[in-house]
């Protein structure tokens, strides 16, 4: 398998550390806010990567991939909102995780095995700061700040391929800090573009977004969190640590420095970084009003998460996304391509069954090329012609239809579920009203959780807990799901 590494700049061939094994490190979201739809693209590209190394019919046969991604749930931003909106930053981070983790289950996405916050590894974060202070990469000020020394490690800028002497005033500082020349360091710093480890409290702060500490009460700089987490549950140097390229400076440069010059070892040994999502061709921003959110791109636009899912995957991931109203409606088009070619009714002759693996081999191919999912995408399309062709001519297509099957779902992670007039639900409602009758589902798509629902109200009903089975159904209805009630048992559809 290839892939593109940020740290060489060239799409080389990659092998894990460890036979059979892969680390992966994600950077999450920092939830002061509602997630947006680029939040989703970043999630889908990984979740993609992560089913497909699984998959035992990829090049390596199948890896046990350990795939951890973050929360930053506490930080300058969640303080700042939490003091607007007149609610604690921890509270108001957890709301946020809850509706995230609602609609990441929405979007069907494979949840990492490990999610750490910051809030809950304060202990593993000052012990990664105190080994950069005693050997001589970081320094505390008089005031309880600590900042790593960038002019220590002579290979600071390696990932992002900057030159720190090129940067200038008016560049976008670390650490959130003013750009400011080098003879006004400013804040006890030595150098301008020291960044902050750890952050002395400030009187206004809540007492909830403090911890003692040997610098005294304080919280954790934004980069530290990372390399203190992906190493304790990845090792100093593993696999693969992916992100946003909006993270590449100076998030991920900073990992980079302060993970190496503690440890004295390689940090990631490859960087994947995807691109961003535009909206009608400019950058989202709530300035410009053009600002999606992922509840707004499931619930008013009612846009499919096999829509959304497919959007992504037909650019590639180092490149933008435009999201566009016709983008999203040929994305819908194709899903529905799909999913008609699965329930296209096989035929029974036997010496026609048919067997396609030409497409199976570039679906492969495409996906070892640097993720090359839209190649991927086209293969799934020619199953699909395939299948429609030799359907016509009573072939028995049950094995093409379950190969399709196989690559769409299993590995690119489709949920193509029958009729999917699941379009036109609320799926994070669906998700929510589970979540409070403690529904276990046998899938993360809308049908699958209607399914798990309506059995959990038949079983209310034979139980006389009536006021359960009425909660549901009112959930339901809330959600655009039409009960009606028959001598075979429930019956359900999409409000129209």
């Amino acid at each position: 398998m290839r892939l593109h590494n940020t740290l060489t700049g060239k799409v080389e061939e990659f092998t894990p550390l460890v036979p059979g094994q892969l680390g992966l490190y994600v950077c999450g979201v920092t939830p002061y806010a509602e997630s947006h739809i680029g939040h989703a693209m970043s999630a889908i590209v990984y979740d993609v990567l992560v089913r497909y190394l699984r998959w035992e019919g990829n090049s390596f046969g199948g890896l046990e991939v350990k795939y951890v991604s973050n929360y930053t749930d506490v930080d300058d931003k969640l303080i700042v909102r939490g003091a607007e909106l007149g609610i604690d930053p921890l509270v108001l981070a957890q709301q946020n995780i809850d509706q995230w983790e609602d609609e990441q289950r929405a979007l069907g996405l494979v949840f990492p095995d490990e999610r750490p916050r910051v809030t809950t590894h304060i202990p593993e974060i000052i012990d990664l700061i105190k080994r950069l202070v005693a050997n001589g990469h970081a320094y505390a000020t008089p005031s309880g700040d600590v900042y790593f020394r960038v002019r220590s490690d002579d290979d600071y800028g390696k990932l992002s391929h900057r030159v720190i002497e090129d940067l200038r005033i008016g560049t976008r500082a670390l650490a959130g800090q003013p750009a400011v020349a080098e003879g006004d360091p400013g804040e006890g710093k030595e150098f301008a573009f020291d960044f902050a480890l750890w952050k002395s409290a400030k009187p206004d702060e809540p007492e909830t977004t403090r911890w003692p500490s040997p610098w005294g009460a304080g919280r954790p700089g934004w980069h530290i969190e990372c390399s203190a987490m992906a190493q304790r549950y990845l090792g100093e140097t593993f696999d693969i640590h992916g992100g946003g390229i909006d993270l590449l400076f100076p998030h991920h440069e900073n990992e980079v420095a302060q993970s190496e010059s503690a440890t004295g070892q390689p940090f990631a040994r490859l960087w994947m970084h995807n691109g961003l999502v535009l909206r009608d061709g400019e950058k989202m921003s709530k300035s410009l009003g053009n600002f999606v959110t992922v509840r707004e791109a499931l619930h008013e636009q009612r846009w499919s998460p096999d829509a959304i899912r497919l959007f992504v995957l037909t650019s590639h991931y180092r490149g933008s996304n435009n999201l566009t109203d016709e983008a999203m409606a040929a994305a819908q088009a194709g899903v529905d391509r799909l999913r008609r070619a699965l329930k296209r009714e096989s035929g029974s002759d036997p010496l026609g069954e048919f067997s396609y693996p030409g497409p199976k081999e570039n679906f492969q191919t495409a996906m070892d090329d640097d993720l090359n999912t839209p190649r991927a995408i086209a293969a799934l399309y020619d199953i699909a012609t395939s299948i429609n062709r030799f359907a016509d001519g009573n072939l028995n297509m049950e094995p093409t239809q379950r190969l399709l099957r196989e690559l769409a779902c299993e590995v690119l992670g489709f949920s193509l579920a029958d009729g999917d007039n699941s379009v036109d639900l609320d799926v994070v409602g669906l998700s929510q009203l589970a979540k409070q009758y403690d529904v276990v589902c046998g899938g993360t798509d809308a049908v699958s959780t209607i399914d798990a629902l309506l059995a959990h109200r038949e079983q209310a009903r034979k139980s006389r807990e009536f006021a359960v089975a009425d909660g549901i159904r009112n959930g339901l209805a809330a959600a655009g799901v039409e009960i009606e009630d028959t001598s075979s048992g429930p019956r359900w559809s999409a409000k129209r």
